[in-house]
């Protein structure tokens, strides 16, 4: 049901506007006291600044003795003693919204005191107002294995009651729920050994509620017949300490919902291993297509998660597509939430790197349907895709930029529509993002970073002799770009430079050099360049990623690669090379926390990476073979061979493969750099007047990122 109870959507965006601010760093997750001065407190649930749902896991170093308050109120009771770490733990709730005071009191040293802040659990913490109007949707989620939905919301945050089930395994290898007030254990029950090597009962425990208004789900082996409901003191015993944070895909439609599924919370593989495996509907971009309120909802969840089985040894997070938006956007601008990735069939982010890839596709494609002449192959080139295929493919999607095509659950009445409702909810990944672009003053419409004056498209196809001076200008001349409601219209499109820049300084655009720096990342792709009917998952977007990492950090290696063909589609734990990714990035993660030395972050992750992880790729062949080679655009290597990188329009018309230039910089065209005739350099001239893009600059506004853990 749609929750619509505040002012209009041109209002808010209006107002939004006026509270946007330049983001601020948040403190840091720590607040200790100085060696010697008595004990320490720390959260172990988070940040003490974006503590959310008025609890907290503590944990402080001091004797046993010690008193603990909270604003005044003793909680010491609620605190357990560990004599080997010499450390108190324990989950202080009643916290109230905004500041609290927690305060240490042990003997013969002074009281030390730290400042938590609460905010709510329907949040927003960091991510600006709430997106209104909003759809709840408890009604239509169902519950993996059991198949029952949530029911009604409980309010206009759409809440629902947190509740907690169990399923099983059989020996058939299929789900089944578990028996209600079960005494014994079903026939048909089976056993899997984890990752640490333990044989357990495969039952497993499913909690699900609702933080930051999205729906969220966590499951762990649990066995409720020999075990105590977990606690971070009672944990599983099944558990194998790590979590697997998983991040679905898409974009389109994802934008004032609540969203009825998650990322999948059931996969056999990930709960056979002992890994608890956690996510959300909000981190699904298909249902919100935003990072930045991806980022809030993933570190609230694992709030609640921590909260009740304790701090996991490490959080991987692990996704496709619009999955892997989110772990690349997510690690890098708030870094602590995900200590590695797998970010699988990859783009960079959807603002940029996708956005920027399929509407040029979608204007390329629509100019050339009309336009005489052109062989399959000139068309292709101009693109630069392994197939031409995959450009009207990608054109559908494009339309993720006009406000008034992917509305998805959002009910019509409430829908923007120039002439009927122009007051209505714009449906765009721009109006999405209004919290962090800030709104145009004389439309109400979210400020765009979207651009493509003095882009000389085709350009290395007419350099190479594939398309004709003529072809290549008629293009430019009428390849146009698109009004503020994504119509195609003659002009190009001119970027906001306001939002140019907010993309650069807060991570919209992905840096390569905030948290991502500092983690262990493999990419996984199979590969679909080469679908007969075109994809919008091509392999060059992981060299993209890789030339931010060493754009930002002057290297990648705390990257792997690794590339199959699509036999088992785009990201399942039925390919072995997956479950190997998963694997292998948990003794990755478990060799880097052993290493407890000074070295640079850099090295201390090269040294802990398995010598079993090599990157590669597998042959296309019945029995696939793994190729064990860099996996670069070397047209000589084998990967390459088997699987064509190809390129992009942007690339064809002289970007770097980075694809990190919003707006370019321009310059005079240079005579020598085109072979035409008088009559085909004035015309040129005239198609390009202010000047062509020169790639051997930085973009306008092109910047580093203003900070992590931004707040808006």
């Amino acid at each position: 049901m749609p929750q619509n109870n505040a002012v209009p959507v041109r209002l808010v965006v209006a107002v939004l506007a006026l509270l946007l601010a330049p983001p601020v760093l948040l403190a840091p997750s720590v607040a200790a006291a100085s060696p010697g001065a008595g004990p320490a407190i720390t959260v172990l649930s988070g940040r003490p600044d974006t503590v959310t749902g008025g609890d907290a896991l503590l944990r402080v170093s001091a004797p046993a003795s010690t008193r603990i308050t909270r604003n005044g109120t003793d909680v010491t009771s609620a605190f357990r003693w560990d004599p080997a770490s010499r450390t108190l733990t324990g989950l202080v709730d009643g916290l109230r919204l905004g500041d609290n005071r927690i305060v240490a009191y042990a003997p013969g040293h002074p009281p030390v005191a730290s400042r938590l802040v609460n905010h709510p659990i329907e949040g927003p913490v960091f991510s600006g107002p709430h997106q209104r109007p909003f759809v709840c949707e408890t009604g239509t989620f169902r519950l993996p294995v059991l198949g029952q939905t949530l029911g009604a919301p409980l309010d206009d945050d759409c809440s629902t009651a947190t509740r907690a089930d169990h399923f099983y395994r059989t020996t058939g290898a299929r789900y089944r729920p578990w028996p209600r007030g079960a005494t014994d254990y079903p026939d048909d029950l089976a056993t899997t050994t984890t990752a640490r090597g333990d044989t357990v009962p495969f039952i497993v425990r499913m909690e699900t509620g609702t933080v930051n208004r999205g729906i969220y789900q966590s499951t762990v082996l649990h066995d409720p017949l020999t075990e105590p409901e977990p606690t971070p003191f009672d944990r599983p015993a099944g558990w194998n300490g790590s979590a697997i944070y998983t991040l679905g895909g898409g974009c389109t439609g994802g934008w004032y919902r609540q969203g009825n599924a998650t990322g999948g919370v059931d996969d056999a593989f990930m709960l056979g291993q002992g890994f608890a495996v956690v996510s959300s509907s909000l981190n699904v971009f298909g249902m919100n297509c935003s990072d930045l309120t991806a980022a809030e909802t993933a570190m609230m969840v694992k709030e609640r998660f921590v909260e009740r089985y304790g701090p996991p040894r490490h959080t991987i997070g692990y996704g496709c597509s619009g999955g892997s938006y989110q772990a690349h956007q997510i690690a890098d601008n708030y870094p602590g939430i995900f200590d590695g990735i797998i970010p699988s069939c990859s783009f960079p982010e959807v603002g940029f790197g996708t956005v920027y890839m399929i509407t040029d596709a979608w204007l390329l494609d629509t100019w050339l349907s009309g336009a005489d002449g052109w062989t399959a192959e000139q068309k292709r080139a101009v693109t630069g895709f392994v197939t031409y295929a995959t450009a009207p493919n990608v054109a559908q999607g494009a339309r993720r930029i006009d406000p008034r095509v992917f509305c998805g659950v959002l009910p019509p009445d409430l829908r923007y529509d120039p002439e009927t409702n122009p007051d209505g909810a714009r449906c765009d990944v721009y109006d999405h993002a209004v919290n962090v672009y800030g709104a145009d003053p004389a439309t109400g419409f979210a400020r765009r970073p979207l651009d493509n004056v003095g882009v000389q498209y085709g350009l290395a196809a007419l350099r190479d002799g594939t398309i004709t001076a003529e072809q290549f200008l008629d293009l430019n001349e009428g390849v146009g770009g698109f009004d503020a409601d994504a119509n195609i219209v003659p002009a190009r499109t001119e970027a906001d430079l306001s939002a140019v820049r907010a993309a650069y300084r807060t991570g919209r655009l992905t840096n390569g050099g905030g948290g991502l720096a500092d983690i262990p990342i493999i990419d996984y792709r199979a590969y679909f360049d080469d679908a007969p009917n075109g994809d919008i998952h091509v392999r060059y977007h992981s060299f993209s990623m890789r030339a931010r990492l060493e754009k930002a950090n002057g290297t990648s290696a705390n990257r792997v690669s690794l590339l199959e063909d699509g036999r088992h589609g785009y990201l399942s734990t039925a390919s072995p090379m997956v479950r190997h990714a998963i694997t292998q990035m948990d003794r990755w993660l478990t060799a880097l926390d052993r290493d407890t030395s000074h070295a640079p972050r850099i090295d201390k992750i090269v040294r802990a990476k398995p010598a079993s992880l090599r990157e590669g790729c597998n042959t296309r062949t019945a029995s696939p073979e793994f190729v064990a080679q860099p996996l670069d655009r070397d047209p000589a290597s084998t990967c390459e061979r088997l699987y064509p990188s190809g390129s992009f329009p942007r690339e064809v018309a002289g970007a770097d493969v980075a694809a990190d230039v919003i707006k370019c910089r321009l310059t005079a065209p240079d005579r020598a750099d085109y072979d035409v005739t008088d009559a085909e350099w004035a015309r040129l001239r005239d198609i390009f007047p202010s000047g062509v893009c020169d790639h051997t600059l930085p973009g306008v506004e092109q910047q580093d990122l203003a900070g992590t853990w931004l707040r808006f």
